[in-house]
């Protein structure tokens, strides 16, 4: 069942205020929504019976995905239902290459979402290796064994990166962030109570439909 009209205008009427006239905030397909989560190869963020899930893209060098993050936490504490994958998509350079490869590489000693946040929540830009291995290690992780998981699971972390860079050529990203709010795709961020309702949206699209 196609998405109702008046519940896609509404959606659409409500995100026009909050993003900027040139934003193209648009449907993707069931089989898109569903490919891009499925054996996601990390953790997802909250709820562990989620039915909906946020997909950000995002790079840790990005001013604005360090300001979506807040947004991001409100929805979580907000909504016990939903979930988030973050996907890195490093595209400022070698630096936050280097930041994405370490978060991928720090899940092989469970702190994966720590070293997430650890460098999503830096006040300043990572202006080196050096500084976002001093984030890392302040948020518990384990640098020795992180550079051995950087060695052993080079081709898995590949994988990821390769993975995240086809769905954003897939997906038409310009920057980051950007989010993929269960079938609705919107470049840029949200303030959390504008996300809060589209995943309300969303979960009484699904509901409808039965997605």
């Amino acid at each position: 069942m196609k998405r109702s009209l008046i519940a896609g205008a509404l959606v659409a009427l409500s995100l026009a205020a909050a993003l900027p006239a040139t934003a193209q905030v648009r449907a993707v397909t069931p089989a898109v929504a569903k490919a891009l989560v499925a054996a996601p190869g990390t953790a997802f963020a909250g709820a562990a019976g989620a039915d909906v899930t946020v997909v950000e893209y995002l790079d840790y060098n990005c001013p604005y995905c360090r300001k979506m993050h807040p947004e991001i936490e409100g929805l979580l504490k907000a909504d016990p239902k939903a979930r988030v994958l973050y996907k890195q998509w490093p595209v400022f350079g070698p630096v936050s290459t280097y930041a994405a490869r370490a978060v991928l590489a720090a899940q092989w000693q469970g702190k994966y979402l720590a070293a997430h946040d650890a460098l999503i929540t830096s006040p300043t830009r990572l202006d080196g290796q050096e500084t976002v291995r001093r984030r890392l290690a302040s948020a518990g992780v384990d640098l020795a064994r992180l550079d051995r998981d950087l060695a052993a699971h080079k081709a898995q972390i590949d994988a990821l990166l390769a993975r995240s860079a086809e769905e954003a050529q897939l997906l038409e990203l310009r920057g980051t962030p950007a989010l993929v709010v269960g079938s609705t795709f919107v470049p840029g961020g949200l303030p959390s109570a504008m996300l809060q309702r589209l995943v309300a949206q969303e979960r009484s699209e699904s509901r409808t439909s039965g997605r």
